[in-house]
């Protein structure tokens, strides 16, 4: 598992991490039922304290995103079936007040921003069937 985290970044680091592994699995990259590294090879690797991966292996669980095992460690919930449910649509929705939010404040037109939203999307669905 490739991450590319950014220590300059606005984002924190666990948020970073969190991102980049459900986005992998969204694309395709983290398979189902894959062993993701160690909480303290994943900080050693990364350069930072195994508290911040730990956090995000725990975050990542109770959104059902992996499972945890005692003796074999971390892997991508091989049963991973997550399901759109009213409290992902509001947290979604918040997010998406934020994110729209700003660009609106940087300038962007309103077919700049669904163009990207359209781009980003189909770059997860073009996964499927893969």
């Amino acid at each position: 598992m490739f991450l590319q985290i950014q220590f300059e970044s606005e984002i924190p680091i666990y948020q970073q991490i969190k991102n980049q592994i459900i986005r992998g699995i969204a694309l395709g990259e983290l398979e189902l039922g894959e062993d993701l590294p160690s909480v303290r090879q994943l900080a050693a690797d990364i350069g930072i304290n195994f508290h911040t991966v730990n956090k995000v292996y725990n975050q990542l669980k109770q959104e059902g995103w992996v499972v945890i095992h005692r003796k074999s460690g971390v892997m991508v919930n091989p049963d991973l079936k997550p399901e759109k449910t009213p409290e992902y649509m509001e947290s979604l929705e918040e997010l998406l007040k934020i994110t729209t939010a700003e660009a609106y404040l940087r300038g962007l037109e309103k077919k700049e921003f669904i163009a990207l939203i359209e781009k980003n999307y189909e770059s997860y669905k073009s996964q499927e069937g893969e």
